[in-house]
């Protein structure tokens, strides 16, 4: 399985972007579906976007549509999550998933590998 390690998580004020990435080491992405995936305190993990690397079918949650952009780079085996226009209500702790052979999905139990997240804090 490939090991994901996400970075790029931190403080910024509402209104403003942050860049996720997500490396996976060990087994090259364009094997995988990966998504992204966030958890607020005392809730459940939510899905909010996806990717099917061989195809570059995305999907993304509603309430990220025009917001958030999901992309990827074969030769850094590093997917990316661009967050712009940021609200409170985005603060999470933000993980990256990988689905060996999969498609996209927005569920998290078809996802076979976990990064260890990244926390992501809106200030309004």
């Amino acid at each position: 399985q490939v090991q994901l390690i996400e970075s790029g998580g931190g403080l910024v004020q509402a209104g403003e972007s942050l860049k996720l990435s997500c490396a996976g080491f060990g087994l090259p992405f364009r094997r995988y579906s990966v998504g992204w995936f966030r958890q607020a305190p005392g809730e459940e993990r939510e899905f909010v976007t996806a990717i099917r690397w061989s195809s570059g079918t995305t999907i993304y949650a509603d309430f990220v549509k025009g917001r958030f952009t999901i992309s990827g780079d074969n030769a850094k085996n590093t997917v990316y999550l661009q967050m712009n226009s940021l609200k409170p209500e985005d603060t999470a702790v933000y993980y990256c998933a990988g689905r060996l052979y999969g498609l996209a999905s927005k569920l998290p139990d078809d996802y076979n590998s976990w990064g260890q997240g990244t926390q992501v804090t809106i200030s309004s």
